[in-house]
């Protein structure tokens, strides 16, 4: 069978991978495989494994950052707590974007929402000595599921699609009456499906975090970005989506790394509701010198992991904040070419056999964003995983985000500019008449 790049190199490149199952492989294996195939062939694929940005950074953050490097911040260790006109920033933006109130105080850079996240699961996870583990509400980024295992901590999940609406309530309260969970996680928009929450659905959450007091931490790694509504402009609705709205047990995790291009410098916020963020936990102090949550978070956990977030980042992060709040900068019209993208991209694959696996959100069609889900008749998605890369294109399986949809795999749009979708499509119509019988 004749495929675009060279078959024994390929084959041999998965090999030396020592994976059981290449199409089980975490998103930085597949990232390292592709390298090295790369390599190997000469030849480039069509990228859709890896996240990463795909336009250029903000002028505003780099120029920012540039002068704050120029002002001798490289030297000076910048306060845990983050600098103060980063703090204020935040605050403007919590309010201007999604009508949050949230003081100052109660806003913090992470090195990146990562970071973020990491923090929030070991200090929740020591709140409380009843509350042992954490409910994901899956699909979801594999690598939150890897942090809470290196914490030596328990989790549950479950896949939503088949949840929506109303259906939420139940599910999430059979794992909430137990008693034992600390902490609900989820994205919205969604990574790796790109479903987007409900108000509906957002109250429920809320709701049963009150009944059960349990902390929720929202995943805004792409902050605006449901782009069937205009959420561009600040202090004007609609607003972004969130739980914020319903409950005072949340972390907001947001990051710059998507809606502001701004990945390379590790830069993100963590948002904790004025009342967590005053709260006192007796079992905090187990652990740390003070049972306040804010105070366990900032000067116990974060100061041990990183004793703070790059100087000069934050000047950047808090000057596009600013710009945004001020209307200086439309970040959300500069993102939305990643909804131009997919768009293209998803007529291609289906012209070509292939089926999107989540195409609704709830009772609408999904929107087109980040990412997108696919599949191709007779393929489980490890497997499709696997076939694909003879030709040239990667991505990573439904099966290592939570999904309960095998037959898929997710699609990363960001790398794929117009130049390649050309490619794209040669490769895929080779992958079609490779696979005719399964389709016929």
């Amino acid at each position: 069978m004749k495929t675009p790049l060279n078959h024994v190199i390929v084959r041999e490149k998965i090999k030396d991978t020592g994976l059981e199952k290449v199409g089980r492989g975490t998103i930085r294996e597949i990232v390292k495989l592709v390298n090295r195939i790369e390599e190997a062939t000469g030849e480039k694929f069509i990228r859709m494994e890896m996240g990463v940005p795909g336009l250029q950074p903000s002028k505003i953050g780099i120029d920012a950052e540039i002068q704050a490097l120029q002002n001798g911040v490289a030297s000076k260790y910048p306060m845990i707590e983050g600098i103060g006109e980063l703090k204020l920033q935040a605050s403007r933006f919590v309010k201007s974007f999604m009508n949050i109130d949230v003081d100052q105080a109660c806003c913090i850079p992470t090195v990146g929402s990562m970071q973020g996240g990491f923090a929030s699961f070991m200090t929740i996870g020591r709140a409380d000595i009843a509350k042992d583990t954490t409910l994901f509400i899956d699909p979801g980024f594999p690598v939150h599921k890897q942090q809470v295992k290196i914490l030596g901590q328990k989790f549950v999940s479950f896949d939503v699609y088949n949840f929506r609406g109303q259906k939420l309530y139940d599910k999430l309260e059979s794992y909430l009456k137990n008693g034992n969970i600390s902490s609900i996680l989820y994205s919205n928009p969604n990574n790796p499906c790109w479903i987007c929450f409900t108000e509906e659905e957002l109250s429920i959450i809320g709701e049963l975090a009150n009944k059960y007091d349990v902390i929720v931490l929202e995943d805004l790694a792409y902050f605006g970005m449901d782009f069937r509504k205009d959420l561009s402009k600040p202090g004007i609705p609609p607003y972004q989506s969130t739980v914020a709205n319903y409950t005072d047990n949340y972390i907001l995790l947001i990051s710059s790394s998507k809606a502001f291009s701004y990945a390379g410098q590790r830069i993100g916020l963590m948002v904790i509701s004025n009342t967590l963020f005053n709260r006192s936990y007796p079992g905090l102090k187990r652990f740390y010198s003070a049972d306040l949550f804010g105070y366990a978070m900032i000067y116990g956990t974060l100061y041990a992991l990183s004793s703070g977030t790059s100087h000069s980042a934050q000047w950047a992060l808090a000057a596009m904040l600013k710009a945004a709040c001020d209307g200086e900068l439309n970040f959300v019209e500069e993102v939305r070419e990643y909804g131009r993208r997919a768009a293209i991209m998803k007529k291609i694959f289906t012209q070509n056999g292939f089926r999107i696996v989540y195409d609704r959100d709830n009772d609408k069609p999904l929107a087109d964003g980040f990412y997108f889900t696919f599949s191709y008749p007779g393929f489980t998605g490890v497997d499709l995983l696997e076939e694909l890369l003879y030709y040239g294109i990667s991505a990573i399986s439904l099966e290592i985000t939570g999904s309960e949809r095998h037959e898929g795999l997710r699609a990363c749009v960001s790398q794929i500019s117009n130049d390649k979708f050309p490619v794209l499509e040669e490769r895929l119509n080779a992958f079609r008449k490779n696979h005719p019988e399964i389709i016929s």
